[in-house]
């Protein structure tokens, strides 16, 4: 998980962010991606893709990446924004919110099988939160943030379980999104393969 950190180190390159995304697939709400800048020549035991994580240990992670980093960044783009510039492009854009939004200028960026609109360094990784400890540190933080995310917009909108399915398109989701319609929070360019006739919640 530090190979390619490893490699900056030995440049003397010290801080490094790792970013990554969560919610590209949902039907419902926002893209959260995180940047994080983790302490350089640190490994941390546990720290992997956030969906190879029980909840209980993305949760522990999470406190611990948050106490122990040197700088962390959330960037939110919403369904709205989702349905006008695309899931690709609003994805990238919750990046940049998220690198800009770190305390510290980092050296360089590795980011998950991306690329950020910034001038700093970087390197694209496939599969990057299973390769490299930054990135599956910011794959920890946008994952528990968007799930804590879920729990507020179920109180919001309870008829769909996003608590439960946290957007995605389960049955039980799909079932519910064709007994209610779309709420202003689902993304509508992603509902256009289901067949119900959508109702707006206000």
């Amino acid at each position: 998980m530090l190979d390619y950190e490893m490699k900056l180190w030995e440049q003397g390159i010290q801080h490094i962010a790792g970013i990554d995304e969560v919610g590209r697939g949902c039907l419902f709400g926002d893209v959260i991606a995180a940047a994080v800048i983790l302490p350089p020549d640190k490994q941390y035991e546990g720290i992997n893709d956030s969906k190879k994580l029980s909840e209980k240990k993305r949760n522990a992670l999470y406190e611990l990446i948050m106490q122990e980093a040197v700088a962390v960044g959330i960037g939110r783009v919403d369904a709205a924004a989702v349905d006008k510039i695309n899931i690709k492009q609003a994805a990238r854009l919750a990046m940049r919110i998220a690198l800009e939004a770190l305390e510290i200028t980092p050296e360089y960026l590795l980011v998950d099988a991306e690329r950020v609109d910034s001038e700093l360094p970087q390197m694209a990784v496939i599969h990057g939160d299973a390769l490299s400890q930054s990135i599956a540190a910011a794959s920890i933080v946008a994952k528990v943030t968007r799930d804590r995310l879920c729990l507020e917009w179920d109180m919001q909108f309870p008829e769909y379980g996003i608590a439960v399915h946290k957007g995605y398109g389960t049955k039980f989701h799909r079932e519910q999104l064709e007994a209610y319609g779309a709420s202003p929070m689902h993304r509508k360019t992603f509902l256009r393969n289901f067949q119900f006739e959508q109702q707006e919640l206000f």
